[in-house]
């Protein structure tokens, strides 16, 4: 187990931990909470030895094995898989042992390295390595492509899948969700409830934590204090604490003043100094309670906009895409005033590319976008922070901002709207380079809010975001009187704005008729429907199957002339069945081992169950309980190796169907 005893860190002048402690046990799944800037990955530096304590002590076991996600971003020409590969430390000791016995000629060494070979997985390492990379949402033709090829945000996505693919005694993840999507984003939650070690993750997705966490660890005020339950639990639990320590505190106050009034009356009486100099001793043993105070609430709002036009889009036709690449396509919709829209879809099929079109900074490939009279949009893109002067502070921004853009703004009434977004005094001129993420993420909402917008788009807003500001920009948005369109993983942000959502999937936008559950439900049985080789489910409320849009408008039928097309002929039905029976062939083996490995997981469960009853029952033979303990490892290492190939054959079948 991990145990922090009385530990002191400071940060240059800042005291990010103060004689704080907590133990956390082999097996947990910890989730580290606190507000921006509060130290958390001052922790993970702790934890990893990057940094030391300036007192106290940190007791991990020494032959621990610590995987963690890199966050620098990663420079190399190795391929995907090839680079989730070199996550893995025994492979690649074992690798390194078998090329020196080799070299040397060894060969009671190169026995003993092929044995550590054997130990470490070699035998199915790299299905494993992509397994991994096609649950986070890489393609099958990508698997192999070299890693600066990737854009920033995938290339993080590697990171992670190569922290995964070490087999860690103690997992630290520090936002692991930032990047994914929430098809990925559920594909990792299933896998980090897999996980054995022990597991300490730094996020703000509420939802997340909910689904993973059994023990939560709160640093605030330079202590760590431990709750047990998943975040939904800690909210309460600490809301029970901070109510019942004001109640304290209150009570002692009231003591005092009574004590204190009695002194004061009496300790100018002979006859009562005795009694008055008692309670003056009370007094000063009494141990202070400290008032209960918490980080103030952040909270803004979206100025009321100048107009709101109705509609304020309309799509006809609409073609998006990047040069001459159409990503989505034969868009027919309009975006009304007081829409909030959610925008759903796995990486990759355009989501953020429709959102750039919207918002002009790409040009459309086709087809015609009209604005209302009056439209204002306001844009939060996911690489909005990179564009930040980084040499500038927030007021030199806004000054540019009110000046180039507008609307116009004084210098002091400028300084006054940077204080509701909590930069003050030396802040407002502070090098937005040293700003944390979080802090750079209120300087954008902050100029997104001075524009006065009536359509907000939103691409990923909360990636930098602590729960309280999370919990502001959905009040805020509720609260704004006019459109939202947003793309977000936080599916607690999506629940709580939007009421309707667009499916952007296989090259077309649709409405999904149903919530967040409904979607979820929805990929799963499109995963069983292309694992069995069958049609996938139609999106719900999806009557004229827009998404199954091709990549030209003309290709698909408008809806006014579906309804004047003759029934198809025999020899139409005829190819279709003949395609049907290509595609069913093709995907035949894929299909056939994929209920060869649901065979195998079903025996290997009975064989468990079996396994477990005799350690139950008792009365094993000499070396028994041993056989059984080793046999039930082996049975985990084998579930585990067949769930990530029946992932992996998952995948092929998909883009096999998706590309017929």
């Amino acid at each position: 187990m991990i145990t922090i005893r009385d530990i002191t860190l400071r940060r240059g002048v800042k005291v990010v931990l103060q004689k704080a402690s907590v133990v956390m046990q082999p097996g947990e799944k910890v989730g580290l909470i606190g507000r921006n800037g509060a130290g958390k990955s001052s922790l993970f530096s702790l934890l990893t030895h990057r940094l030391q304590a300036d007192a106290g002590d940190v007791e991990i076991p020494p032959r621990w094995r610590v995987g963690e996600v890199a966050q620098d971003m990663p420079e190399t020409e190795d391929g995907a898989t090839e680079f989730v590969l070199q996550g893995d430390i025994p492979l690649m000791e074992a690798q390194a042992e078998l090329a020196t016995a080799e070299a040397a000629d060894d060969g009671d060494a190169m026995a003993h390295a092929h044995v550590a070979l054997d130990e470490a997985g070699a035998f199915d390492a790299r299905a494993r390595a992509q397994a991994l990379l096609m649950g986070l949402g890489f393609k099958g033709e990508e698997l192999d492509k070299p890693v600066n090829s990737f854009s920033g945000g995938w290339r993080m996505r590697l990171q992670l899948a190569r922290a995964l693919m070490c087999p860690a005694d103690l997992l630290l993840l520090d936002e692991p969700t930032n990047h994914l999507d929430l098809d990925a984003l559920v594909w990792l939650e299933a896998w980090l409830k897999r996980f054995e070690g022990l597991m300490v993750v730094i996020s703000h997705d509420r939802e997340f934590l909910d689904a993973i966490c059994r023990v939560i660890v709160h640093l605030d005020d330079c202590t760590l204090t431990r709750y047990s339950g998943n975040y939904s639990a800690f909210e309460e639990m600490r809301a029970e604490r901070l109510s019942q320590a004001a109640a304290a505190f209150g009570k002692q106050q009231d003591r005092i003043a009574h004590l204190q009034k009695f002194i004061d009356r009496f300790k100018a009486k002979a006859s009562k100094a005795k009694q008055a100099q008692s309670r003056v001793k009370a007094l000063a043993r009494m141990e202070k309670l400290a008032p209960v105070l918490t980080a103030s609430d952040f909270n803004f709002e979206f100025r009321e906009p100048l107009s709101l036009p109705n509609p304020m889009l309309s799509f006809d036709g609409l073609q998006c895409g990047y040069g001459s690449t159409q990503i989505v396509g034969n868009i027919s919709r309009s975006v009304l005033a007081g829409q909030r829209i959610g925008i759903l879809g796995a990486n990759g099929q355009g989501k953020s590319t429709l959102v750039k079109t919207i918002a002009k900074a790409l040009q459309p490939l086709g087809g015609v976008m009209t604005e209302g009279k009056g439209l204002s949009i306001g844009y939060f893109a996911q690489q909005e922070l990179d564009v930040l002067s980084m040499d500038d502070g927030p007021l030199m921004h806004m000054v540019r901002l009110a000046r180039d853009v507008g609307p116009a703004g004084r210098e002091q009434e400028l300084r006054d709207f940077l204080g509701t977004f909590r930069f003050t005094g030396a802040m407002v001129t502070q090098a937005v380079g040293s700003l944390s993420g979080g802090e750079k993420a209120r300087l954008v909402l902050a100029m997104l809010v001075w524009q006065r917008p009536n359509l907000l788009l939103m691409d990923e807003p909360t990636n930098h975001l602590d729960l309280t500001t999370r919990e502001a920009l959905s009040i805020a948005l509720n609260e704004f009187e006019g459109t939202v369109m947003l793309v977000s993983h936080d599916r607690a942000l999506l629940r709580e704005v939007c009421d309707e959502f667009w499916l952007v999937t296989r090259g077309g936008v649709s409405p999904f008729d149903g919530d967040l559950d409904d979607y979820q439900k929805w990929l799963l049985d499109v995963s069983r429907a292309l694992s069995k080789g069958q049609e996938p489910p139609p999106v719900p409320g999806n009557a004229l199957a827009a998404a199954t849009a091709v990549s030209s408008p003309a290709a698909a039928p408008a809806p006014a002339a579906k309804a004047t097309q003759k029934p198809a002929s025999r020899d139409d039905r005829k190819q279709g069945a003949q395609a049907r029976s290509q595609l069913a062939n093709r995907t035949r083996p894929l299909r056939m081992e994929v209920q060869q490995i649901d065979a195998r997981l079903a025996a290997l469960g009975a064989e468990k169950l079996d396994l477990e009853g005799q350690l139950a029952r008792g009365k094993l033979p000499s070396g028994g309980i041993a056989d059984i303990g080793r046999r039930l490892n082996h049975i985990a290492a084998e579930v585990v190796t067949l769930e990530e190939r029946w992932l992996e054959l998952q995948g092929e079948i998909e883009a096999i169907n998706a590309a017929a």
